[in-house]
């Protein structure tokens, strides 16, 4: 019943939505031009100590009223904000300053509630559980759900280009330091074994080959897995056996990583949960196809008002869990929702699929970062949520930089 019912997801999750009305809402990715976010120096920082502990808390967060009365932040706030801060491998760090120009100011968000609501306990699953685990490896290992990857801090990701991956900051860095294990961060992929399949024997040249792009790699198509699984298949002389269709984690190297100075503040401050997003650059491309990133669009323009994710759920034993939920709220740059979800899904990116404009064809892109629960003020009155970050124009470019290293490329989305 399950299965039936989660193939009804997947084929209705693109229907549009109609209110009654004679105009058809407009579901259509519209792009514009972005500010642009310009490195302008870099210095470099003493070494992290790498000892903070996983899992921040934080104890108060502004809410949907509060940020409303917040005045908006001046450019010089924004460019100190966006500034960020980048962790190599070898332990070494640097800080890079950043100018903002061509800068638009966003609209405030309307909060859709209007009155007061009944308190929900704290959890991170709300009544009766809605997720699905992906098991079917006709789904497991094609897109979107291939694009999901788990970190070896216990949070979720999202591959976002072939050597970059999109993930919560506080899965890394607690505000005042790199958590314990992010040193050596890696980023799991997961994969289907085929049958007769051999676990590879490590330092043999075939699992060397293969880490360099042969059985580890994608073409990038949309069924690319065919193809790496029969080459997997003709199997090694050594190693165990694997089950047939288990899945397993193909692990790899960060070679960087990124984050906004709104995020870290080190001793100067607390972290703006605004700014809980993180950029992951690996050692090696993956080649598999990843997911695009998009600006957050209001919850008018969202089909059913629903959001998607899919991450790791502590709960789920390395099983792949996806869920759909509708927005509650909106700030401009929180998401409001009560998606069933564990820890361990925290960092997945949250995604839409709308019209590509002139096209007929529909397209998903991530347009947030599942942060995870959190207690916020409303009416004056402490209540829990799940939060998403949203990708504003001014994040987009942010992480738009990250991936391409420079503003050029970052003119529209």
């Amino acid at each position: 019943m399950e299965n039936m019912l989660f193939w009804l997801v997947i084929f209705v999750s693109g229907w549009t939505l109609s209110d009654g009305s004679e105009t058809e809402p407009d579901f259509t990715w519209h792009l514009s031009r972005l500010p642009r976010v310009v490195s302008e120096r870099t210095v470099r920082l003493a070494s992290p100590t790498f000892q903070a502990d996983a899992g921040v808390v934080m104890t108060r967060v502004c809410g949907i009223e509060c940020q409303e009365e917040l005045p908006a932040p001046s450019l010089s706030q924004l460019e100190d904000s966006l500034s960020f801060e980048t962790v190599f491998e070898n332990g070494t760090r640097t800080l890079t300053r950043v100018k903002v120009q061509d800068l638009v100011p966003e609209p405030t968000r309307n909060s859709s509630m209007k009155g007061p609501r009944p308190r929900r306990r704290r959890r991170q699953v709300y009544g009766t559980d809605s997720r699905f685990s992906i098991l079917d490896k006709r789904f497991l290992t094609n897109f979107p759900f291939n694009t999901a990857v788990k970190l070896s801090t216990g949070c979720s990701g999202a591959l976002v280009s072939p050597t970059h991956v999109l993930t919560a900051a506080h899965c890394v860095h607690d505000g005042k330091d790199y958590i314990k294990g992010s040193k050596k961060l890696r980023v799991g992929v997961l994969k289907m074994r085929n049958k007769g399949g051999r676990k590879k024997r490590k330092g043999s040249k075939r699992s060397r080959r293969e880490a360099e792009g042969g059985g580890r790699s994608h073409s990038g198509q949309e069924h690319p897995q065919e193809s790496a699984t029969r080459r997997r298949g003709k199997g090694s002389r050594r190693g165990p056996r694997v089950t047939q269709g288990s899945p397993s984690f193909q692990w790899t190297r960060v070679k960087s990583t990124h984050i906004p100075k709104g995020w870290a503040r080190g001793e100067s401050g607390d972290p703006a949960l605004d700014y809980d997003y993180a950029l992951l650059e690996l050692k090696r491309a993956h080649k598999q196809q990843h997911m695009e990133l998009g600006v957050s669009p209001t919850i008018a323009k969202l089909p059913g008002g629903r959001i998607h994710f899919s991450g790791f759920d502590n709960d789920r034993d390395d099983q792949l869990v996806y869920r759909f939920c509708s927005v509650s709220e909106e700030s401009n740059d929180l998401l409001y929702q009560y998606c069933d979800a564990e820890a361990g899904s925290i960092g997945s990116g949250i995604y839409l699929r709308l019209k590509e404009p002139g096209k007929k064809t529909w397209k998903r892109k991530i347009i947030a970062v599942y942060s995870g629960h959190q207690w916020v003020d409303v009416h004056g009155v402490q209540k829990d949520y799940n939060v998403a970050v949203r990708i504003t124009p001014l994040k987009y470019a942010q992480i738009c930089l990250w991936i391409h290293g420079n503003a050029a490329n970052c003119a529209y989305g």
